[in-house]
């Protein structure tokens, strides 16, 4: 069995009757939806059309949000149905950037992830979702792509369809019949100032995305409020860079110690300083969750895909044997610590930096994220970081690698115009050019290279660059809508 919807846009008449029913069956609720109609408008007064998009879960075959989820809170059935178990999510709302619809959301009641489950109760008793039973002129059909006589396939196979983002591959499973492209294609209509009756990214306190302009071009008039927005917020920006601090401490002096022994050595300070910043890391995550006592649940409920949890292991592992340089460096064990040790260190450290690359990647719903350059990039944040606090001179040359790769990743070629849109709201916020490029790049190298100028005040300002960089990058791509 292999159970999807399909959409007739030639039927649909935008009445919300299956908004209704789903929130009425599932007691969704306000402010959240499980399925919503967006309404299109095309052309001008008095050559107008409007289109009306059924939106909802795709029940992928391949679906990111289980592939991402630490804890198997979602999962897909037998059946083809992508299931979500509440009792198993932790809240860390990275299915949300998982998700390349926008399909899911944080339940304001329950605390925890939620989404079209196809109503899998109705189905295993035979009845079909009340969104289907509702629909006055039946534009919603289900059914299963493997039973031949299902009403889904017969329509599939008389009529050309389409999907939501195919370039994705998660093999999405809503199909529509003579969809409007700029009714699926989220950038075609762009969310406006205000709906008709719901609220506005300005409203909810979100810079508006730009609007487009031309005469006649597609615009939104209905959709609903802007529910899955900067799900990740500042204390995710803030982990990123007590992350790097964490990894750079012991990577900069460790680096110092193996390749000049004779003159600088690796101290318990230096381990000390990388475990304060990394369990700083450990309480913003934590911090983070939307269900909070449940954190070690990615390690002892893991789902073993998700960079999340392997990100959490990676995490342990060095803050365990950053415990041992300290325990060591203030004479519980015997010192100096054999080299092998401290590589295997300086190799977790590395790691640490760099393994939030990889969870970024599983984000399919970000696509300014799913860069190369990310991971080295990571690795050269923490090295930058490390330096700040214990090797200034290596700012010298650190800071202006930073740079090329700062400007790589806004002003390169980017795959997906989602990705340029993002790279482009970070060009145009001024915090930009002032707190990274200005204040966090060029002020700390001409300081550094002053004589007379001490470099306590550069090694701020990098590091305020540093931490204002995080904070753009992780919320700009959330600011492009995917529904």
């Amino acid at each position: 069995m292999n159970y999807a919807f399909l959409i007739d846009n030639r039927r649909c008449i935008g009445c919300h009757a299956c908004s209704v029913a789903c929130k009425a069956e599932h007691e969704v609720p306000l402010g959240v939806a499980r399925t919503w109609v967006k309404y299109v408008e095309k052309g001008e007064f008095p050559e107008t059309r409007r289109t009306f998009t059924v939106t909802r879960c795709n029940h992928c075959d391949d679906a990111p949000c289980v592939e991402i989820c630490p804890t198997t809170a979602l999962f897909r059935r037998r059946d083809g149905i992508v299931d979500f178990d509440g009792g198993r999510c932790i809240g860390c709302k990275a299915c949300i950037q998982g998700c390349p619809y926008d399909a899911l959301y944080i339940d304001p009641a329950a605390e925890t992830a939620a989404k079209c489950n196809f109503c899998a109760h109705k189905i295993e008793v035979g009845l079909e979702p009340p969104c289907v039973t509702v629909c006055p002129t039946q534009a919603i059909v289900a059914g299963d792509l493997e039973n031949p006589r299902a009403r889904i396939v017969e329509i599939l196979g008389r009529h050309p369809t389409q999907v939501r983002k195919p370039e994705k591959g998660t093999r999405p499973k809503v199909f529509y019949v003579e969809a409007d492209t700029a009714a699926l294609v989220p950038a075609a209509a762009p969310p406006p100032e205000a709906y008709m009756w719901a609220q506005s990214p300005a409203a909810a306190g979100l810079p508006p995305m730009p609007l487009t302009e031309e005469a006649g071009a597609p615009r939104r008039t209905y959709g609903v409020k802007e529910q899955h927005r900067n799900s990740w917020g500042f204390k995710v920006s803030a982990y990123l860079w007590t992350k790097s601090l964490a990894a750079g401490a012991f990577l900069v002096p460790a680096l110092q110690s193996l390749l000049d022994p004779g003159r600088t050595a690796l101290t318990a300070g230096h381990s000390l300083a990388a475990a304060f910043f990394l369990a700083l890391t450990g309480a913003l995550l934590v911090w983070d969750l939307r269900q909070p006592g449940r954190f070690l649940w990615t390690l002892t409920r893991p789902q073993w895909r998700s960079w999340l949890t392997r990100g959490s292991y990676v995490l342990a592992a060095y803050g365990l044997l950053l415990g041992v340089h300290v325990l060591a460096g203030l004479g519980f064990l015997t010192w100096p610590l054999p080299a092998a040790l401290t590589v295997l260190t300086l190799l977790f450290a590395a790691a640490t930096a760099a393994y939030t690359a990889f969870l970024f990647g599983q984000a399919k719903g970000r696509d300014l994220w799913q860069s190369p350059l990310l991971a080295p990039h990571l690795v050269v944040q923490a090295v930058l970081g490390g330096a700040a606090l214990f090797a200034p001179s290596w700012l010298l040359w650190l800071l202006p690698v930073n740079g090329l790769l700062v400007a790589a990743e806004v002003w390169g070629r980017h795959p997906t115009e989602d990705a340029a849109r993002a790279a482009r709201l970070i060009q145009q916020d001024p915090r930009f050019t002032t707190g990274v490029l200005a204040a966090g790049h060029l002020l700390p190298l001409a300081l550094l290279w002053s004589v007379a100028t001490s470099s306590g005040t550069a090694r701020l300002l990098a590091l305020g660059g540093l931490l204002v960089w995080e904070h753009l990058y992780v919320q700009a791509p959330q600011r492009v809508p995917n529904a």
